[in-house]
């Protein structure tokens, strides 16, 4: 059983050093559209958005896993669930649901949406809440887990399977419902505004995690 755990901390792992090398890639990406200053490039503010709900997909699978796991052995590994939250987060609320809220949310907020763009856009920033809060909660109960010698298995179990359940179908609204259809509110300037505001968050975003890591 422990060379299960492993295995699925080194999954886990892998997930993140794929996630590391593809943001670096993404923004080498974006200066090199710079520095080519090609007029005829046009990529949407949704394209980072969704290349990430892939990456999170993948981690939906790892915790899926794992719940698995726990329901066998009926016993929490702390370190998965350290770097879950770490994951969520960070990558998925932090980086992810902050380009959506601050960016694309923040913009479209400005304009005259239709009333189901409306309905649907609240919801959405209203399951962001949900994913929050599940996941402070996830922390918390890893944390009496560990210190306190207090089984909190069944709240953690609770947590990620929350997490599981509500991700995927949230990606898939934003992806198929939301996402194509909001662009028509926006000419091809603002999109092109939003995807560079997209960049630099980014590019923000890695200085601030090694200038912590540095710090610590």
């Amino acid at each position: 059983m422990d060379n299960v755990r492993e295995d699925s901390v080194k999954m886990l792992n892998h997930a993140l050093e794929l996630e590391h090398a593809a943001r670096i890639q993404y923004l080498a990406h974006a200066e090199q559209k710079k520095l080519q200053n090609n007029k005829h490039f046009s990529m949407m503010p949704i394209a980072p958005l969704m290349i990430e709900h892939r990456l999170i997909e993948k981690m939906i699978k790892l915790v899926e896993d794992e719940l698995y796991k726990i329901n066998q052995a009926n016993k929490v590994d702390p370190i998965f669930i350290e770097k879950t939250v770490d994951f969520f987060r960070t990558y998925a609320d932090r980086c992810h649901h902050g380009k959506e809220e601050n960016i694309l949310f923040g913009e479209l907020a400005k304009k005259k949406l239709s009333s189901e763009h409306k309905k649907i856009m609240r919801e959405l920033i209203n399951e962001h809440i949900l994913g929050r809060t599940t996941v402070d909660r996830l922390a918390n109960a890893k944390e009496r887990y560990v210190d306190v010698d207090y089984d909190t298995t069944k709240e953690i179990v609770e947590c990620l399977k929350i997490l599981v359940g509500f991700y995927p179908s949230h990606i898939a609204r934003e992806d198929k419902q939301f996402f194509f259809p909001c662009m028509k509110y926006f000419s091809q300037e603002e999109r092109d505004i939003m995807l560079d505001q997209c960049w630099e968050f980014d590019r923000s975003m890695i200085h601030e995690k090694y200038q912590k890591t540095i710090e610590q």
